[in-house]
């Protein structure tokens, strides 16, 4: 028992210098794990709020302000899915377009004016303040804004586009048996200014004004070679003491053998497109501009920037991208998988993708974004910014 209890005994009374000893290092590791405990939290602290702050942003930049719209209880009047075919948002209303007739009505659904026609394959294409009702492959055209119809004009040849500009001018192109075909200007009271016949250039496929209407270009494409071979012819428009004058003003082409499918102007900076690229008008040479663009869908402009859907290939997400005046790309992003249409307005721009309509400011930012519940045929911004939708089960309206 002794010699128990003196074991014990010395186990511990130990020397005071060896119980310090051993306190001291304990202590110290124990200050030296908690500075590295909080230093790691502290760091993964700021990185979480770094985190949670880029990604606020982003989320806020794609979703904008997120909301559920019923289009059923949105303003607007009912139809049924074959009369919704025929109905373009438009001004304060919609155009009714029929093979018998062209109509203006209001958001109510009820008729302001309308002009009997004989079409075909009535076609309808708005722009701004005008609008332009055409048969496709007939022998007419009609003319009017919300104001009441302006002219109804016959052609020759057989109408195949029809492209207005702010001021008012009517480019119609049309076939023709004896050329590639011609490409017509009227003025806004229905008077033929000027008649191009494209007997070297090619057929032509598409033209655009600039903003004061003083240039009209014109994309051909030819194809009687070995290569197809595209032109742009770009004509002046010029008001005199006895009327306009156009005259020509300069041709491109491009050793590349492409189709130029559209053209518009940025201000006068002249851009052409093809199925997946983009070329300007640089130093009086047309380029082609490094941008990569495997698919491109819609070209809109808005303001001074253009608005392009392109998607990397066949099943492929669909991509917006901003240009602005400077090319230089301000935004690129993913946004869905089916783009149904899309609508520019003075200073914003909506998409309709996967039952999702999403609304740009001209710079690029997100401003709202609504989920729908039905199936949107085609959608216009109206007077005072509001957006006009024209779905499977009729007219509405989202403010």
């Amino acid at each position: 028992m002794k010699s128990k209890k003196g074991k014990i005994d010395n186990r511990i009374n130990k020397k005071p210098s060896e119980n310090m000893k051993d306190g001291s290092i304990s202590q110290s590791m124990i200050r030296k794990g908690l500075t590295i405990t909080v230093t790691i939290f502290a760091a993964l602290l700021l990185i979480s709020i770094v985190l949670i702050f880029v990604v606020s942003k982003k989320i806020d930049s794609i979703s904008g302000a997120d909301a559920q719209i019923k289009l059923s209880a949105q303003g607007g009047f009912s139809c049924e899915y074959s009369e919704a075919q025929k109905l373009y948002p438009y001004a304060d209303g919609i155009i009714k377009i029929t093979s018998e007739r062209i109509a203006y009505l209001n958001l109510s659904g009820s008729e302001i004016f309308s002009q009997p026609v004989s079409y075909q394959n009535p076609q309808c294409v708005t722009f701004g303040d005008y609008v332009a009702v055409f048969d496709r492959d007939g022998y007419n055209f009609t003319v009017l804004d919300k104001e009441g119809v302006w002219f109804s004009k016959p052609t020759s040849n057989p109408v195949k586009a029809v492209q207005m500009s702010e001021s008012g001018f009517i480019a119609v192109i049309c076939g023709s048996e004896e050329s590639f075909g011609e490409v017509d200007l009227y003025d806004r009271d229905g008077n033929q200014i000027a008649a191009w016949t494209s007997y070297n250039s090619g057929f032509p496929v598409c033209c655009a004004f600039n903003g004061d209407s003083s240039l009209f270009a014109v994309s051909t494409i030819n194809t009687s070679g070995a290569v197809i071979v595209p032109y742009i012819r770009v004509f002046s428009i010029n008001k005199t003491s006895k009327g306009y004058e156009v005259d020509d003003y300069a041709v491109y082409t491009s050793d590349d053998n492409v189709i130029f499918a559209s053209v518009c102007y940025v201000g006068n900076k002249l851009c052409c497109f093809t199925s997946n690229s983009m070329y300007e008008v640089k130093d009086n040479n047309l380029s082609r501009m490094n941008f990569d663009f495997s698919a491109i869908g819609y070209v809109k402009k808005v303001g001074n920037n253009l608005f392009i859907t392109y998607s990397d290939g066949v099943s492929q997400l669909n991509k917006l991208a901003i240009i602005n005046s400077s090319d230089s790309i301000i935004y690129n992003s993913n946004i869905g998988t089916n783009i149904i249409c899309v609508a520019q307005g003075s200073g914003y721009y909506a998409i309709n993708v996967d039952r999702r309509v999403f609304i740009y400011n001209s710079s690029g930012v997100i401003t709202n974004d609504y989920a729908v519940d039905e199936d949107i045929i085609r959608m216009n911004f109206l007077d005072g910014n509001k957006l006009c939708v024209v779905s499977t089960s009729g007219v509405h309206t989202i403010t």
